[in-house]
């Protein structure tokens, strides 16, 4: 500054820049570096902070300044030796503020300012030869070839003489008459196409066109203008003749008969393109996409929630039920815990009927991730808890509003569908409480993946033996959980054992059911205790998903499934009844084994039986070790679901791979896929197909596998959405319609519509089946092996159409 006396450089700290809004790089940079500051408030900060302020070295020079402001100079290029320096004078304030112009020089144009243009004609020059006329000589194109001429003449008395039309038969001259001439290939005549150097040049396109009238053979053609009507006396004479009479009489039977045929039987079916379709086998059938059919999402229950359960309704049309879950990790579960007490994600039914509203919710005390409908009684539910509680509700009260909802009728003569009176007076769907909750005591320690009705047919004791079950209806639960247990409970009350006085005095002060749960489990709600435990804590198993020989499918055309179903049970009672001493019942709770297998939570493959063991040192009841252990997915599995055509093919899906397993077959899975790109989430067998099996991705793809086209790649791959999919149901409404619901991530159900190839079996596709895969080896021939899942080729064909 000792070149500038009016420039002194100063140090302002941050608090100082924030004070005076003069931040580096914030409220001043290098293209606007100038900051204007009010002296009084200099002088305001030097009272208010003495010797600490940083003017308070220029304070002579502050107080004589004559200005009401004074400039401080952003330097970021440290001109001056600080990063700030103050002006003292108001001419160097304005000469900074408001620099001179620069004088401009005579003769120099002003920057930005066009020119003006001169123009200058071009001048002649002589022609200079370089040589390249010869090149254009060379590649110029020239006609070599001699043009051919025609000469056409007339006699000179023929022009402009009268002409004279006469008739002349055409068919009868051949020599004037129409004859064609085709063109055909002349041997002796060939032309032979030489290699040119030909060159190109651009230039204008020249389009030439040629039109002449197209001579077609001529032929006799007649047309009939108005129709020819009966007079009213003649229509009266036929009419009333006796031969009308008579003919009608004669042909009224065969008529009938024709009309009859006509009704029963398609005249316009081809039989011959159905024969072909099904000698064409799965090679001949290329439309194997799914059609979305509808969606299901709500912003208020399903925000940040995902899908972890996905089941139809067994007997009422287009109701779907949906568990969903906070989508969190467990350490944001444990943060977020206090908010996750006050509200608990219900489950929702949905109708076709109504894609934007549920139709009815279930209450959980905790996030729900796996729950089935009784097979016996559909409007009881069992669920499965995330703090490993089980959880009853009963439906019996809204199944008529279920079913409403169905038709959109309400159950009244209003025409207005029920979801759009609902819509208009503003209700909230009905919120259904659960009847009862295990206790959480005698419960499972972690999540419940798994839970599973046992067939209606049997029963199991504390013992773990089987025996029938005369009722005929389902009251005993499967649940099994990453804590290494599997439990077995039972719906039945137990026979009150000795409590003491105390346990007495806390049951005569529990508080009484509200009026709107129903009372049908209430000797079970926070006392209910599991029947059977049977624990793998030795091996550290965690059993992730369940399958027992027997499984329920329920679609809207049960004969189907029910036919085969006795079927099978038959088929072991021909065997029963040639002992007499062995009742039929006894006979096959005893044969039939019903074995449990179990898949881990880190892809092993357990085999067992749930009969428990006594051990002979101890003298307790023990589960049986697993007779078989495999190790096949690189992952959780997700899946583990038997086929609903042959009962002992099992389709698990984990990881980044599937595996289909035989019972009996314990040197290891008939068919391993390849690990694939993208991790598998979850898989599902077709109900109509039996070598059709859908599989779900983490990337929202599903890839749809027919067995007996492919099977080293899926037959077909299509996206659904661009989240995770985590569940995959399918359900039968008719021979027509065929749905599959496809959750996500994101809370949303998708409905899609199989198409025809995917849900009609061609002929003989079981034996087909057996043949190329080798699923029958070891159980006798192929109609032997069929016998589970179909009856004969004829049933074959009537479970594919009805």
């Amino acid at each position: 500054s000792m070149c500038h006396p009016e420039i002194f450089p100063l140090v302002l700290t941050e608090k100082t820049q924030e004070i005076f809004n003069c931040r580096a790089d914030v409220d001043v940079t290098a293209e606007n570096p100038h900051k204007l500051l009010k002296r009084e408030d200099i002088i305001d900060d030097m009272k208010a902070r003495a010797a600490v302020s940083d003017f308070h070295p220029f304070k002579k020079i502050i107080l004589e300044y004559p200005g009401e402001e004074l400039l401080v100079v952003f330097d970021r290029e440290l001109k001056y030796g600080q990063i700030f320096y103050l002006i003292a004078t108001e001419e160097a304030k304005e000469s900074i503020l408001h620099p001179p112009e620069p004088e401009e020089e005579e003769g120099e144009v002003k920057e930005g300012t066009p020119e003006e243009y001169v123009y200058k004609p071009p001048v002649w020059k002589p022609w200079v030869s370089l040589g390249s006329e010869k090149e254009i000589e060379e590649e110029s194109v020239k006609e070599r070839t001699t043009k051919v001429k025609y000469k056409i003449s007339r006699r000179q008395r023929e022009f402009g003489a009268r002409v004279k039309f006469h008739n002349r038969n055409a068919s009868a001259d051949p020599k004037h008459g129409y004859v064609e001439c085709t063109s055909y290939f002349d041997k002796n005549f060939t032309i032979r196409q030489l290699e040119k150097n030909v060159g190109t040049q651009v230039v204008p396109i020249v389009e030439e066109t040629g039109t002449q009238t197209k001579w077609t053979y001529p032929k006799n053609a007649t047309t009939q203008y108005f129709p020819r009507d009966f007079s009213d006396e003649e229509k009266e004479k036929y009419l009333s003749s006796e031969d009308l009479k008579d003919f009608i009489v004669s042909v009224a039977l065969r008529v009938e008969i024709a009309l009859q045929q006509n009704e029963i039987l398609n005249a316009f079916f081809d039989d011959w393109k159905a024969l072909a379709e099904d000698e064409s086998g799965f090679a001949g059938k290329s439309d194997v996409s799914l059609k979305e059919y509808q969606s299901f999402t709500d912003l208020h229950y399903l925000k940040d929630r995902t899908v972890s359960c996905v089941c139809w309704h067994p007997t009422i049309y287009g109701i779907i039920a949906v568990a969903v879950t906070e989508r969190l990790s467990y350490e944001e579960r444990v943060n977020n815990s206090g908010r996750l007490l006050l509200w608990k994600a219900p489950i929702l039914f949905w109708s076709f009927a109504d894609p934007i509203h549920p139709q009815l919710m279930l209450e959980c005390p905790e996030d729900i991730y796996c729950f089935q409908f009784s097979p016996s009684n559909p409007n009881i539910i069992a669920g499965g808890c995330i703090n490993g509680q089980v959880v009853l509700w009963d439906i019996s009260a809204y199944e008529e509003r279920l079913r409403n909802a169905k038709s959109g009728s309400g159950g009244s003569k209003n025409t207005t569908p029920s979801f759009m009176l609902e819509q208009q007076v503003g209700k909230e769907p009905h919120l259904v409480r659960y009847c009862a909750v295990s206790s959480i005591e005698y419960g499972h320690k972690s999540v419940i993946t798994d839970i599973q009705w046992l067939p209606e047919f049997f029963e199991v004791n504390r013992m773990g033996t089987m025996f029938e079950n005369r009722a005929g209806v389902c009251v005993q639960l499967v649940t099994c959980s990453p804590d290494c247990t599997i439990y077995f409970w039972d719906l039945r009350a137990h026979r009150p054992t000795l409590q003491a006085s105390s346990e007495k005095k806390k049951e005569d002060k529990l508080i009484l059911a509200p009026p709107d749960v129903p009372t049908t489990f209430k000797h079970l709600d926070l006392c209910w205790r599991p029947l059977i435990s049977m624990g793998y804590t030795g091996a550290e198993y965690s059993p992730i998903k369940l399958s027992f020989r027997e499984e329920h499918y329920h679609t809207k055309i049960q004969g189907i499934y029910i036919y085969i179903y006795l079927h099978y049970i038959y088929m072991h009672f021909i065997y029963i009844w040639t002992d007499a001493s062995t009742s039929p019942s006894t006979w096959f709770l005893h044969h039939s084994g019903l074995p449990l297998t179990l898949w881990g939570e880190d892809g092993e493959v357990l085999y067992t039986d749930w009969k428990m063991e006594r051990d002979g040192d101890s003298g307790r009841l023990l589960s049986q070790k697993p007779s078989n252990t495999y190790i096949i997915h690189d992952g959780l599995v997700h899946t583990v679901q038997r086929s609903p055509f042959f009962k002992d093919i099992i389709l698990t899906v984990g990881g980044w791979n599937f595996a289909i397993w035989k019972e009996g077959v314990t040197s290891g899975p008939l068919l391993e896929s390849s690990c694939t790109a993208k991790r598998y989430t979850v898989g599902q067998w077709s109900l109509s197909r039996p070598g059709v099996f859908f599989i779900g991705r983490e990337d929202g793809n599903i890839d749809i596998w027919d067995l007996l086209e492919k099977t080293h790649e899926a037959s077909q791959t299509q996206n659904v959405c661009i989240a995770l999919i985590t569940c995959i149901k399918p359900w039968i409404y008719s021979s027509k319609q065929h749905f599959l619901a496809v959750s996500d991530d994101f809370g949303t159900l998708h409905v899609l519509e199989i198409s025809w190839t995917l849900t009609h079996p061609s002929l003989n596709e079981v034996c087909n089946l057996f043949q190329k895969l080798g699923w029958g080896v070891g159980q006798g021939s192929c109609k032997q092996d069929s016998l589970q899942g179909t009856k004969n080729s004829q049933d074959e064909e009537t479970c594919g159409t009805n």
